[in-house]
């Protein structure tokens, strides 16, 4: 997996290189976004407490039972290297059995929060990922889904400036 700080382009080439190898498998972002899972606007104002803000949507919408241990395996891998990545997008991500499949959260701060980024700038979309030990294929086609839609400075702006869950939902249905 992605166990270093990396930037939005080397994310898309490693993850193209992935996707390649892995051949048939398909899973559209669009699938796993839904009104439960995306919070407008997060209320957090801190790095540690965005990610408990991000794991308890998940919590909330059933996605997990296990808060403390998704929140471990969160700051586990926020330790190797901080998933803030640039252009205000950051991809907290974790492998965990707390998950039998690929699950996200998604949160909006428009202020933006300091998430140790890349690029020095405060992160604005958040697009936390949970997922499986034993499951890389969804995980990476998620992670190329989202470094192709931060490629539209006009598609994050409108993220940025939704008001609300189902109004980011449409967002990704439309894009």
């Amino acid at each position: 997996m992605l166990d270093c700080v990396v930037g939005i382009e080397y994310i898309s080439t490693i993850v193209e290189c992935n996707c390649n190898s892995l051949g048939a498998v398909e899973m559209a972002l669009v699938d796993l976004i839904t009104p439960e899972v995306v919070k407008v606007p997060l209320k957090s104002e801190t790095k540690p407490a965005v990610l408990r803000e991000l794991v308890q949507i998940l919590k909330d919408a059933g996605k997990i039972n296990d808060f403390e241990g998704a929140l471990t395996a969160i700051h586990k891998r926020e330790e190797l290297g901080s998933t803030g990545l640039e252009l205000g997008i950051a991809v907290p991500h974790a492998k965990t059995d707390v998950v039998q499949n690929l699950t996200l959260a998604i949160g909006i701060s428009p202020q933006g929060i300091d998430f140790n980024s890349l690029d020095g700038k405060p992160a604005h979309l958040f697009f936390l990922m949970l997922a499986p030990p034993n499951q890389s294929g969804p995980h990476i086609e998620a992670l190329a889904e989202i470094a192709k839609l931060s490629k539209s400075r006009a598609f994050c702006d409108m993220l940025v400036h939704a008001r609300s869950s189902e109004e980011v939902v449409q967002l990704f249905r439309e894009e």
